[in-house]
């Protein structure tokens, strides 16, 4: 029998690692590649195989010990070839030699296995790509809703691989090489950052089948690559854990957590109860990262005036069991809805609201826009108020610059922009959406007219960019379709105003010697009161009413 050492093998470039727990014991023996202990990086906690068959004489670590690649954990006697090849050396120098040799073979094959995407260095042939999620407009942590391909299927660039959805569209992730299908890395309800790994690609560079060898995923199934898999598995599950919701569970009596000595001292040091919270890891075993980012979503939770059910020293309500006075169904939350409850209360609570009211007789701007509806026919245009309504406010927000900003008030900072650009909120039957309009004061009625009702088709289609729903400085929302003589809407924070529209209706008007039929438009202005005052807010909606009132002015 012939000692050898049990060395950490390459851990993908981690660092220091933390043992979370051992798997065998002094005289246990083992089989290659059976596992010795279990570390935990980061992001996932991975098996550390034995280097050969044998039996276990010695372990050097301890639960809680960090370790790094080329560490020495442990000692084995290796049995069967190993003791035939090591009785050829005839000195204790010389015995070491060969197991050093057989010791690092394994660590040789790995980086092989590692380097096996060295084939699209070579000219012609076929090369193994990882296709990363592309850039997504500033959105992070978008869930997966639909995957477009399955392996072994051959596809062509610029074909769709997965659809995503964010809080207000969907969108498909386009392949950027043609070929084959290897290994999908994603699931259907995952959440993806730019960057994220979605699959493995064979690109065939000349037609030749030669990828078949070199880039399907069945050819790495071996003995070697059983630790290297369970690494490369665990990036998959990380986006999931990365947005605020996804890492709270609601604790059951009795529950059972799965986690390593080191994260369960992480947890108490941050005072994470341990039972809120979803691991991210095998067999749902929480990481540092799950408890990191759980404990840094309550902070900003709390920071933003809470969560849904409560507020910034608000007690939650406390519901009562309404099957008690007949019968209910529950069903889940949409996406939308989720996100707009959690948006709005936290607008409410932080925000102080103030509505100013007023009238605006567009019974002239009427007659016009109706005087365009053969212009508009001819342009394959709708002239609806809106357009109006978008040039009076752009230049309002020019002449009244202080409702064209946003407050830092962790700065203590006033962000005046040098751009204006209005969102419109459209009705959908999804919810409400809101594309953003961008330099609405450098365009013309028939621009803002064709922009707008395009924008408010892909809302409908929920077809909208996440660069389309950015951006906005001021925001209308008009319920004049609907019908409504005023309302209180909520501004749309970071925006510091938001105008509500109601429906137009006939009123007589007093013009000084006689009552006169004019058409008036209800006008409800909130806005943040830290930003703006009354006198401002009054002098916004009479400039409003003016522009609205002779739309000449608006060329002035």
């Amino acid at each position: 029998m012939s000692e050898q050492e049990i060395k950490v093998p390459d851990l993908g470039g981690a660092d220091e690692v933390e043992i979370i727990e051992l798997l065998v014991s002094a005289g246990d023996s083992v089989e290659e590649e059976d596992p010795i202990l279990t570390i935990e990086t980061d992001k996932a906690s991975v098996e550390l195989p034995s280097p050969g068959a044998g039996k276990i004489t010695k372990l050097t670590v301890k639960v809680g010990d960090k370790v790094k690649e080329g560490d020495v954990v442990g000692m084995m006697e290796a049995s069967g070839e190993a003791d035939e090849s090591d009785s050829s050396g005839d000195s204790d120098g010389s015995e070491n030699e060969p197991e050093e040799k057989a010791e690092d073979a394994p660590k040789a094959e790995s980086k092989a296995e590692d380097s096996k995407p060295a084939p699209k260095k070579k000219s012609g042939g076929s090369r193994k790509e990882t296709v990363l999620v592309p850039p997504l407009d500033g959105m992070e942590n978008v869930p997966v809703i639909e995957i477009n391909v399955s392996e072994g299927d051959t596809i062509e660039a610029d074909d769709a691989l997965v659809t995503v959805e964010s809080d207000k569209a969907t969108m498909e992730i386009p392949s950027p090489y043609g070929g084959k299908v290897a290994k999908i890395l994603v699931s259907e309800g995952d959440k993806l950052s730019e960057g994220d790994k979605l699959l493995e690609l064979t690109v065939v560079e000349d037609g030749d089948d030669e990828d078949e060898d070199q880039g399907e995923p069945p050819a790495d199934s071996g003995e070697q690559a059983k630790p290297e898999s369970k690494a490369d598995a665990a990036p998959q599950k990380e986006p999931a854990t990365q947005p605020q919701g996804s890492t709270y569970e609601p604790p059951s009596p009795g529950a059972k957590v799965h986690a390593g000595p080191a994260v369960r001292k992480l947890a108490r040091e941050l005072g994470a109860d341990m039972t809120r919270i979803k691991g991210s890891g095998p067999k749902s075993r929480i990481l540092k990262d799950d408890v990191q980012t759980y404990v840094k979503s309550q902070l900003q939770q709390s920071q933003q005036g809470g969560s849904v059910g409560t507020g910034a020293g608000i007690p939650g309500v406390k519901l009562p069991d309404f099957s008690q006075f007949g019968n209910v169904e529950r069903e889940a939350m949409s996406r939308m809805m989720a996100v707009t409850a959690t948006n709005m209360q936290r607008s409410w609570l932080n925000v102080p609201h103030v509505t100013q009211f007023e009238d605006a007789d567009i019974t002239d701007m009427e007659v016009f826009r109706k005087s365009q509806k053969a212009a508009g026919e001819k342009k394959g245009v709708k002239m609806t108020p809106l357009p109006f309504i978008l040039k009076a406010c752009a230049t309002a927000l020019a002449e009244l610059p202080q409702f064209n900003v946003s407050l830092d008030m962790e700065r203590k900072e006033v962000v005046r922009k040098q751009y204006i650009h209005i969102g419109i909120a459209v009705d959908t039957p999804n919810g409400l959406m809101v594309p953003v309009i961008r330099d609405v004061d450098q365009k013309g009625l028939w621009e803002l007219a064709a922009e707008s009702a395009e924008l408010a088709q892909k809302a409908r289609d929920k077809q909208l960019k996440p660069a389309e729903m950015q951006g906005a400085c001021f925001t209308i929302t008009s319920l004049g379709g609907i019908g409504g003589t005023a309302f209180t809407p909520i501004v749309n924070t970071p925006e510091v105003a938001i105008l509500g529209v109601s429906k137009a209706a006939m009123k007589p008007v007093w013009d000084g010697s006689d009552f006169q039929p004019r058409l008036m438009l209800p006008l409800s202005l909130s806005y943040d009161h830290r930003a703006v005052n009354g006198a401002d807010a009054a002098r916004f909606t009479s400039l409003l009413s003016q522009l609205m009132g002779d739309i000449r002015t608006l060329l002035l």
